[in-house]
C-alpha cells in the first residue's frame, strides 16, 4: 500500500519550528525556596544571637545619625551602611539621651543596655534590613550567574551556593557593613556586564551601586580601578566620567542626608585617615593554633579554606579555571582578586569577613561548571555542611577541619567567638545554680543584663578560683600565662555555641 503524501502549495512557508526550552516556573520555586531557607536561616540567627563586637558600635553611630544628623561617631565608616540600619531602628522609637557623653564604644552600650530600652529587639530592627539586602544580593548572584552561563541552571547553582554559604548566613544577619558593601560591588559588576549590550541603562545603574559601595565601607575603594578599567575598555572616556560621577553622587547624598553641612570630600577622607591609623597598630592573629603578633600575608585564603564548604570550594576551583578563558572572568575574577590582594596586605587577621566578597563572586564563577556531572552532587554537599551547622554559623568550618565544634582551634575572633552567644550561656549556666562563676568574656553584651552573676578570675590569685571557670574561645587563644594556668588546671565540662569553653575548677 502507498503511502499518502501531502503536497504544500508552491510559495507557502514552512511553519516556523518550536525550539524546546526549560520551563521557567521550577527555576522560580527553586529560587523562592533558596532564599526562603537562608531568611530563615538569617533570621533565626539574628533572634537568638546577643550583641557581637562590632555591631552597638554601629546601632549608636546610626541613632545618632537619623536623631542628631551627626557624622562624629564611627567616622571611619561612610555613612549608608548605617543609614540602612537607622531604618529599621526607627520603628522602635529609640532615642538618645542628650546628655550622653562617651566614646562609641560607650555610646553602644549606652543605648542597648543603659536607656531603657530592649536590646534584643534594637539588635534585631537593625539587623533585618541588613538581612533584606543579604536576600536582594542573591538575586544578583542568581542573574549574574545565568548572564554569564547563559542559562537558568547555572543560576540557580551559583545562588545555591550563595543562599547555603555559612560566611555570608552569618555575616548577612548582623547590624555590620562587611555583606552590604560586598553585595554592592557584585551589583556594579553584575550592571557592568550587561551594559555591553545595553550601556544606556546600565552603565549610570553600575555608577550608582559602585557608589552605594564606597558609601558603606571603604574597602571597596580597591574595586574603582577594576571597575573603571571595563568601563574604558568597553566605552569611552565619557562613559567613564559619567560612571565615576555617579557614584560620587551616592556618596554626596549619604553625607548630606546625615548632615547638610558637612564636605564629604572632607569627611571621607578624614575616615580614611582613621582606617590608615588602624592599619598602622599591631593586631593579634591566631592561625592552626598558633598566636602571633602583626599580619600573616596568607591568612585570608587560609581562613577560607577552613570556613568554606568542602563542596563549594569544589566549585570554586573549577569555576574559576573554566572562566578564565572566558571574557567575564574579567567583570568576576579580575574585582575579587585585586580586592583579595589588597585585603591580604591588611594588618588585621580578625576574620574571613574582610574577604565577605570571595563566596558572592566564586559563587557566580561556579556557574559556567553547572552542566558537569559532579555539580549538583558538590551543591548537595555544601547544603548538607551547611544545614548540619545552623543556627551556628559564625564558628563553622568545613569537615576537613573537624566542623564547628573545632574551629576554634584553628581560627579566631569573628570566625568564631565574636561574643555572640552571651544569651546561650546565661541559659546554659542555669543548669550549675549553686556552682561560683568565674567569666572571662570577649565581646559587647553586658553579662549581668542577661542574669550572669559572675568575677572576673584574673583580678584575684589563681589559688582564689574555684567552681565553674567559663572561658571565650578567643581569650583561650590569646591567653596569657595567668589565664592559661587558670585554663590548664581546670576540666571542660559544657561548650556553648561552639564559642564559649565551661570548665570546673576544683
Amino acid at each position: 500500500m502507498a503511502l499518502a503524501t501531502i503536497s504544500r502549495p508552491a510559495g507557502v512557508p514552512l511553519p516556523p519550528m518550536r525550539v524546546a526550552t526549560p520551563r521557567r516556573w521550577p527555576f522560580v520555586l527553586v529560587t523562592a525556596v533558596l532564599l526562603g531557607q537562608m531568611a530563615i536561616a538569617m533570621i533565626t540567627t539574628a533572634v537568638q544571637q546577643t550583641p557581637t563586637i562590632d555591631e552597638p558600635v554601629y546601632i549608636g553611630a546610626a541613632v545618632v545619625q537619623a536623631e542628631q544628623h551627626s557624622l562624629r561617631y564611627n567616622p571611619e565608616h561612610p555613612p549608608l551602611g548605617k543609614l540602612v540600619m537607622a531604618a529599621g531602628l526607627a520603628f522602635t522609637g529609640v532615642t538618645l539621651d542628650p546628655g550622653f557623653q562617651g566614646d562609641q564604644t560607650e555610646l553602644g552600650r549606652h543605648l542597648l543596655y543603659e536607656s531603657g530600652h530592649d536590646p534584643g529587639e534594637l539588635l534585631l530592627a537593625a539587623r533585618l534590613p541588613m538581612i533584606a539586602l543579604t536576600l536582594l544580593f542573591g538575586l544578583v548572584v542568581y542573574f549574574f550567574a545565568a548572564d554569564i552561563s547563559g542559562s537558568r541552571t547555572g543560576g540557580t547553582l551559583a545562588l545555591a551556593l550563595y543562599a547555603f554559604s555559612p560566611d555570608v548566613i552569618a555575616h548577612g544577619s548582623l547590624a555590620t557593613v562587611d555583606v552590604p558593601a560586598a553585595g554592592f560591588v557584585l551589583t556594579s559588576a553584575w550592571l557592568l556586564w550587561r551594559a555591553r549590550t545595553d550601556p544606556a541603562l546600565n552603565l549610570p545603574l553600575a555608577g550608582l551601586a559602585l557608589g552605594a559601595a564606597l558609601a558603606t565601607k571603604m574597602n571597596t575603594l580597591a574595586a574603582v580601578p577594576v571597575l573603571l578599567a571595563l568601563v574604558l575598555w568597553q566605552a569611552r572616556w565619557r562613559a567613564a566620567l559619567g560612571f565615576l560621577l555617579a557614584a560620587t553622587t551616592v556618596v554626596w547624598i549619604s553625607y548630606v542626608a546625615v548632615d547638610p553641612s558637612v564636605s564629604f570630600v572632607q569627611a571621607y577622607l578624614d575616615g580614611m585617615r582613621v582606617q590608615l591609623g588602624f592599619e598602622q597598630r599591631v593586631w593579634g592573629g591566631y592561625l592552626f593554633g598558633t598566636h602571633y603578633e602583626g599580619s600573616r600575608w596568607y591568612y585570608l585564603p587560609a581562613a577560607l579554606l577552613v570556613k568554606t564548604p568542602l563542596g563549594a570550594l569544589l566549585l570554586w576551583a573549577t569555576g574559576a579555571v573554566a572562566l578564565v578563558r572566558r571574557p567575564a572572568a574579567a567583570y568576576v575574577l579580575a574585582p575579587a582578586g585585586v580586592m583579595l590582594a589588597v585585603a591580604m596586605t591588611g594588618s588585621r587577621d580578625l576574620g574571613v569577613r574582610y574577604a565577605i566578597f570571595v563566596p558572592m563572586f566564586l559563587a557566580v564563577a561556579a556557574a559556567v561548571v553547572a552542566h558537569r556531572r559532579y555539580a549538583v552532587l558538590a551543591v548537595a554537599l555544601a547544603a548538607a555542611s551547611s544545614l548540619w551547622t545552623f543556627p551556628y554559623y559564625l564558628p563553622y568550618s568545613n569537615e576537613l577541619f573537624g566542623g564547628p565544634s573545632k574551629t576554634h582551634l584553628h581560627l579566631h575572633d569573628s570566625n568564631v567567638d565574636w561574643g555572640q552567644d552571651l544569651g546561650r550561656l546565661a541559659e546554659r549556666l542555669k543548669r550549675y545554680p549553686d556552682a561560683q562563676k568565674w567569666l572571662v568574656y570577649k565581646g559587647a553584651g553586658v553579662p549581668a543584663h542577661y542574669g550572669i552573676d559572675a568575677a572576673d578570675p584574673r583580678g584575684v590569685p589563681a589559688e582564689h578560683v574555684h567552681g565553674l571557670l567559663v572561658v571565650s574561645n578567643t581569650a583561650i587563644a590569646k591567653a596569657d600565662a595567668a589565664l592559661r594556668e587558670l585554663v590548664d588546671t581546670s576540666v571542660p565540662i559544657d561548650v556553648v555555641g561552639h564559642s564559649t569553653t565551661i570548665f570546673r575548677r576544683p
